[in-house]
Order: structure tokens, then sequence, then C-alpha cells
């Protein structure tokens, strides 16, 4: 009797822990044939959520995807130029697709593979150094615009027990960024002075790739740890047996 009392204590937990997941969880079953299929389509239904942000869990919206700074030297010597821009937002990271994805085995990374096509990316601009023979210091806005971008994202995973239920964590995660083409342009700098905007814009779209090249490694960096801060503040709220049931 009292084992039978035992396994209906469990089983009306784990129907209740199931039947609580949140609107914007997608449960996967561990039968299921196609479970990395599932956890994909997961990941794509979470997409409107976080484009509105969830407050019941303090996860804020991605769009704009929020990032602090990046501090660039485009060219060399004394005089060189160099750019630093602050306050970035980037418009349409929640307007991904996820196109592979490997789950964590054998203490192996989890790798996964996302799309998206267009983020539009603004920011606070200052610069130093001369530019085209020009001295180009000042500040302004700074505009870019990403086409067919993707990001192969690899990382590692814990188990975190709490309150009586498992948390999946995000424990590392690092990112290469591949973008086909790229505009840059500035606005409202140098007292809008024409001939050093139109210097610096010249430059700009010549030059793109070479810009993008010199902030890829820090812009990586940093879409990296903002996206494992956005993934442990959603995990941290939903338990394994939430999203991954028998």
């Amino acid at each position: 009797m009292l084992k039978y009392v035992c396994l209906v204590i469990v089983l009306q937990t784990l129907w209740m822990v199931q039947a609580e997941a949140p609107a914007y969880i997608k449960q996967c079953h561990r039968d299921d044939p196609k479970l990395v299929d599932c956890f994909m389509g997961a990941i794509e239904h979470l997409k409107p959520y976080l484009a509105s942000g969830i407050p019941e869990i303090q996860l804020p919206s991605v769009e704009p995807f929020k990032m602090d700074s990046l501090a660039l030297q485009l060219t060399e010597g004394p005089q060189g130029y160099k750019i630093t821009l602050k306050n970035m937002e980037a418009f349409g990271a929640s307007n991904f697709q996820v196109k592979s994805l490997k789950l964590t085995e054998n203490n192996e990374p989890f790798k996964a593979k996302i799309v998206m096509p267009k983020l539009k990316i603004e920011a606070k601009y200052t610069s130093s150094g001369v530019l085209l023979i020009l001295p180009a210091s000042g500040g302004g806005d700074f505009h870019a615009v990403f086409e067919g971008v993707s990001a192969d994202l690899t990382g590692k995973t814990s188990v975190r027990a709490s309150k009586g239920a498992n948390y999946l964590h995000i424990d590392s995660l690092s990112l290469v960024l591949d973008v086909k083409d790229v505009k840059m342009s500035i606005s409202g700098a140098f007292n809008n002075n024409r001939i050093l905007l139109e210097a610096t814009n010249l430059f700009l779209r010549d030059n793109s790739q070479i810009v993008l090249e010199a902030m890829q490694s820090q812009l990586q960096k940093k879409l990296a740890s903002e996206f494992g801060k956005l993934a442990n503040q959603l995990l941290k709220n939903v338990p394994i047996e939430q999203f991954y049931v028998n």
C-alpha cells in the first residue's frame, strides 16, 4: 500500500511539473526518435517570446540586442585611425533559424548553427587619428547592416540541482560569426563637416569587410557572452523536467 501511495505521489508530481510548463516552452520527449528536431523546434518556438521578452523570469527582449562597446584600430602608426563604438544595439536577432544542432554527448560540447537574414546595428561613434590624410577626430552615430549572417556556436553544459528540481546551465559558449555582406556608414559627426563625413563614409564603404574583420574577434566574444547570459536566465527558471519529459 505504501509503495502504491508513493508511486501515485511521484506520478502526480511529474504530471504537475510537466503540466505547468509555461507557454514559451515546447516540450520534448526522451523517447522521441527525432529528439534533435524537437529541440530545434523548441528553440524556434521561443522566437516571439525572445522578441518581446519574458517579464516573469526577468528575460529582456532581444529587440534590440544590446552590447556595450568595441574599440578598433583601423590604420597603423602614431596617427592611426581609431574607432570606438558604444551603446551598441542590434536589430533582427530574434529573426533567426536553427540550421543544425548536435547535443552534448560523452562530455563533448554541444554545437549549433543559426542563421539570420539581416542584422541592423546602431551605435554611438567616436574616432581619433588621421583618415585619408585628413584629421578625423570626432563623434556621431554609426550605422551598419549585416546580411547573410550565420553563427556557429559551441558550448558546454552542466546540470545543477535546486529546490528539488534539475536545471541546465551553459558553462561556456563560443561563437564564430560569418557575414556575407556588410554596409557601414556614420552620420551627425564632425559637426556635419561635409568633407570629413564623405571621406569617412567613403572609407567605410570601400573597407567595410576590413572593418568587420577588425571588430570580429571582440564582437564574437561579446555576442557569446550576452547569448550565454540570456540562455542561462531562461534555463535557471525552467526545470529540465518541464522541457525534457518522459
